[in-house]
């Protein structure tokens, strides 16, 4: 398989973010059950909804909260299917083979019959932290052993979703990158890791000594403030000031009383003068 590199086009145009809700803070759900074996550790929250099963919770280590056949779990449900509907329902998108591995893709909608991963998938942003990248499988998810999910140039593990059709099964040792949205079930296999969630509408969530972690979205840079313009007000005179028809106001309160000011607007281009003259008191 050569080198497959996927240039910005309509697929970049189209793609958009993918909505989570509630389910944002969940790294796996299941509808079913959630099976573990081995030691495994889920930075982030587990749910199951309609199904009320979590097995080997003795050697599972969960840094969120756990929500079985409950109301949060039963909304963060809700929530996944309108993700998935979402990320099924871009277009358009760019086809692409079924083997990823070896391939450098740019932010876009992809689409294909099945995925295969085997060595390393590069996601480049282009600098772009809220670039996105969905993909949309009609079928399955299948990664090798110590196979990875490779992000550079500012790809954000927030922004990268595979739309699973059926099911999904991540192999031994590999390294996988995103939010899986699987219509079945999603199977990790010894020693997987996700930067990014496992999520199984109808099916079980299966994981076997595991490290699945929350990723950490970072948005786009804030833009530079503008300057405010600042006004300096220059002393006003004192004593005797020329009145500009030959006479004179004098220094005291008695008399002519003159009151000359230059106002300087900084920021701008040239200067603004404005004279403001006191009139003339009867004493």
């Amino acid at each position: 398989m050569g080198l497959l590199v996927a240039l910005p086009g309509s697929a970049q145009a189209a793609v958009l973010p993918v909505p989570l809700g509630t389910a944002d803070s969940f790294v796996v759900l299941a509808g079913e059950t959630v099976t573990n074996t081995g030691a495994t550790t889920l930075n982030g929250s587990i749910g199951v909804t309609p199904g009320s099963s979590i097995t080997g919770q003795e050697t599972l280590t969960v840094n969120g909260e756990t929500h079985v056949a409950d109301t949060v779990a039963a909304a963060a449900k809700v929530d996944f299917g309108t993700a998935y509907d979402n990320a099924a329902g871009q277009t358009p998108a760019t086809a692409i083979p079924t083997e990823l591995g070896g391939s450098t893709l740019k932010p876009g909608l992809y689409s294909g019959g099945t995925f295969g991963l085997t060595n390393t998938l590069t996601l480049d942003a282009d600098g772009d932290p809220t670039a996105m990248f969905v993909f949309q499988s009609a079928a399955t998810l299948i990664t090798a052993s110590d196979s990875r999910v490779l992000l550079i140039d500012g790809a954000n593990p927030c922004n990268v979703f595979w739309q699973v059709s059926t099911s999904a099964t991540l192999g031994s040792g590999s390294s996988f990158t995103g939010t899986i949205l699987a219509s079945n079930s999603v199977s990790l296999a010894t020693g997987a890791t996700v930067q990014g969630r496992a999520f199984a509408s109808t099916g079980s969530v299966t994981l076997q000594g595991n490290t699945i972690t929350k990723p950490v979205c970072v948005g786009a840079p804030a833009p530079t403030p503008t300057a405010t313009p600042t006004a300096q007000v220059t002393a006003v005179p004192t004593g005797a000031v020329s009145t500009g028809d030959g006479s004179t106001s004098g220094g005291g309160n008695n008399g002519l009383g003159l009151l000359a000011g230059v106002l300087v607007f900084a920021g701008f281009t040239g200067v603004t003068f404005v004279a403001v003259r006191r009139r003339r008191l009867n004493v």
